[in-house]
Formats: C-alpha cells, sequence, structure tokens
C-alpha cells in the first residue's frame, strides 16, 4: 500500500488523503497550486498531486507555462502607449480598453520598481508606433490591481 494505507486481505485500506487500489493517489492538492492561489492555475485538474492541463496551450508542473502565449509586456504594450503617449493602435479605444491599471509616470528607467518587491513584476521594453523605445513595468499586488510605472 506504498506506505500509506494497511492491506486487509489482499485490499488496500488507505490512510485519510489517500486514495488507488494501491493507496498511491495523493488527494492533497498543494503540490497544484499556481503562484495565482488556483488550483493548476485554472486550466487543468489536479489528480493525485499532479496537475493534468486540460488547455493545451498550457502546461508545466502547475499548468502555468504557455509558450505560444504573448508575454506581459507585448499584451500590455498598446494600452501603456496609449494612456502614457495618447498614440498607438488602442488611441481611440483607450479609455474604455485599457483602463485596466494604475499607471504611475516615473523620469527615468532607474526610477522604475526593482526586482525584490513582494509582487510579482515584468521589466518591459517596447517599440511605439514611431519605432522609439518605450520603458514600462507591469505588476500585479496581492489584491489583484495591476499597477504599471512608465518612463515618461
Amino acid at each position: 500500500c506504498t506506505g500509506n494505507g494497511i492491506c486487509k486481505c489482499r485490499v488496500c485500506e488507505c490512510f485519510p488523503n489517500f486514495t488507488g487500489s494501491a493507496c498511491d493517489c495523493s488527494l492533497d492538492t498543494t503540490p497544484c497550486m499556481a503562484s495565482n492561489g488556483q488550483i493548476c492555475n485554472g486550466r487543468g485538474t489536479c489528480e493525485c498531486g499532479t496537475c493534468n492541463c486540460t488547455d493545451p496551450k498550457f502546461q508545466g508542473p502547475t499548468c502555468e507555462m504557455c509558450q505560444t502565449c504573448l508575454g506581459v509586456c507585448a499584451e500590455h504594450k498598446d494600452c501603456v502607449q496609449c494612456r502614457a503617449f495618447d498614440k498607438g493602435e488602442k488611441k481611440d479605444t483607450c479609455s474604455h480598453e485599457c483602463m485596466h491599471f494604475n499607471m504611475t509616470r516615473v523620469e527615468s528607467r532607474d526610477k522604475l520598481p526593482q526586482p525584490g518587491q513582494p509582487d510579482p513584476l515584468s521589466h518591459c521594453k517596447e517599440k511605439d508606433v514611431d519605432d522609439c523605445w518605450f520603458y514600462f513595468t507591469y505588476s500585479v499586488n496581492s489584491n489583484g490591481e495591476a499597477n504599471v510605472h512608465v518612463v515618461e
């Protein structure tokens, strides 16, 4: 019974939190917990303490890796561009498409938040419609609020 139960008459009687014919299936979902607090990132099911990713784009131990998904920077680039500089593809739809984050302007790149803070942080360098680089950070705090810091 893999040490997780007692064998009685050639049948395993599993201890709590274990199941299966050999008590080899843990019902503990802790190993399936993604960094966002969801089981298997909301993209799979936790079976025997292992994620079975049901969304084929996502993989990894907690269904958080996506090779084909846009990165955080590319995903938010157009909204940061229209909010900060009134430019880009979303310029005309900015007020209703791009209000999902708090935005703070900073004077220079060294004034951007740095790694080491408690919230996950992405440093971004993207090209605008005029083929110029612009810099911003994107982070989500424990309340689920998105914060963008953009260099003027």
